[in-house]
């Protein structure tokens, strides 16, 4: 099935709902992520080292990571939706306070249990998100706008993805194994939610596109 072609809910409320249910659970799941001490993405370990570096909260600089994303979305002709600029101001806002919510454990089956809650939290978050259809996150609209200047998308996302973990390791962020589960897991998780979560009964596809 084409990202395009993905059946949405044709009631906007319910669009809205998983939409923002969406992003705060990502960010609680980003949330687990970094209290578990085990690893984190590539994304986080960068958007963890500005904080390092800077002192601000980390949920601030997934914040502001993204609107920065944003702005090389105009010279790739990348045009945002409703979902694009919600994703900027709620995820990271989410993920500080479910951190100011939820300590550090010191046991680690402890530390185990955040790291997956938080794969699986960010795995059903992906999938509520993209059923919602209001537009591709910041960062993953700068993956298909390189792809539109002639790099595929698996180039395009490998070489962004390589680029942030190795400068958010060098800055402090965490690199560890729970990095390399985060990777192997999160698309089939993803891909398990997509199906659990795909509107039943009155839904919607853009015109001219068919499931795939």
């Amino acid at each position: 099935m084409t990202e395009l072609s993905i059946p949405r809910p044709r009631s906007l409320p319910l669009r809205l709902l998983r939409l923002y249910t969406g992003l705060v659970l990502y960010g609680a799941g980003i949330a687990l992520l970094v209290r578990s001490g085990l690893g984190l993405d590539p994304w986080e370990v960068f958007h963890q080292g500005m904080s390092v570096r800077t002192g601000w909260s980390i949920g601030l600089c997934i914040n502001l990571v993204g609107a920065a994303v944003l702005l090389l979305w105009i010279p790739l002709r990348q045009r945002p939706g409703l979902g694009t600029i919600s994703n900027v101001l709620v995820v990271g806002t989410s993920a500080d306070g479910a951190m100011a919510l939820v300590p550090a454990p010191s046991a680690w089956p402890v530390q185990w249990a955040f790291l997956i809650g938080g794969i699986i939290a960010i795995a059903a978050a992906s999938g509520l998100y993209i059923h919602a259809g209001f537009g591709p996150g910041p960062r993953d609209g700068l993956m298909t706008g390189l792809n539109r200047l002639g790099l595929s998308i698996r180039l395009a996302r490998t070489i962004v993805e390589i680029s942030v973990l190795a400068v958010g390791w060098v800055l402090g962020g965490t690199v560890g194994v729970g990095t390399v589960l985060f990777a192997v897991t999160i698309g089939p998780a993803t891909q398990v939610f997509m199906r659990l979560w795909a509107p039943a009964g009155d839904t919607a596809t853009p015109p001219g596109t068919k499931p795939s």
